[in-house]
């Protein structure tokens, strides 16, 4: 755990650009943000979506997980086995941590190299795991996406067709949110509407300095 946790808090690369991470829990509205974020024309890492590119694609990478998790870890299409690999380190804490150790540093490099090529004063990195990795160490300043938790339940119920207990169950996995406003240095709420959220989104980006 310390070696990964060692890994994650190094400085970010060499850039002109401020890095801004990016995170919320389920159903905050994170994603809506980052796109708002595009819009204003700044750009956006989206580190959950890259690392389930990279899994598939780099090969080192597949290597190394079939070696931890089995080769049953990859179809017979060479494509990323999620169901089996979820079901391996489900309350396997340590292997879990083992997996992990392998995919973050991945996308840690990825980012990287995203990074080098950007050219506007804020680059966007978003992540699920932005404080619970300790990610916000590396950046200038971190933006947190919330809303109340009943808020949250609702949107996850009806745009994934999934059960209260279900929906519970995730956010009850997740960092709390009242935790999270602690460590966040900006925070938009969104409990009303899309036209608030926005507003919001583009007073906050222009506040940052």
């Amino acid at each position: 755990m310390e070696e990964l946790l060692a890994e994650t808090q190094k400085a970010e690369p060499d850039s002109a650009s401020k890095i801004i991470g990016l995170t919320g829990g389920i159903g905050s509205g994170k994603t809506t943000v980052a796109q708002y974020i595009e819009d204003c024309g700044f750009p956006v890492y989206y580190s959950d979506d890259r690392a389930k590119t990279i899994v598939n694609d780099n090969e080192g990478v597949k290597n190394k997980i079939k070696e931890l998790l089995g080769t049953d870890s990859y179809d017979e299409n060479g494509i990323y086995n999620r169901k089996y690999v979820a079901g391996k380190v489900f309350n396997d804490e340590e292997l879990l941590l083992q997996l992990n150790g392998i995919i973050h540093p991945a996308v840690r490099l990825d980012f990287e190299e995203w990074v080098r090529k950007q050219t506007k004063y804020l680059v966007f990195k978003e992540t699920a795991l932005l404080f619970e990795l300790k990610l916000n160490l590396q950046c200038y300043k971190s933006l947190l996406v919330t809303a109340e938790d009943n808020i949250r339940l609702k949107r996850v119920m009806d745009r994934d067709s999934k059960t209260y207990r279900e929906v519970e169950t995730v956010m009850n996995n997740q960092m709390p949110e009242k935790d999270k406003i602690k460590l966040a240095d900006y925070v938009i709420y969104n409990n009303t509407n899309l036209d608030d959220l926005k507003e919001q989104t583009e007073r906050i980006i222009f506040e940052i300095e």
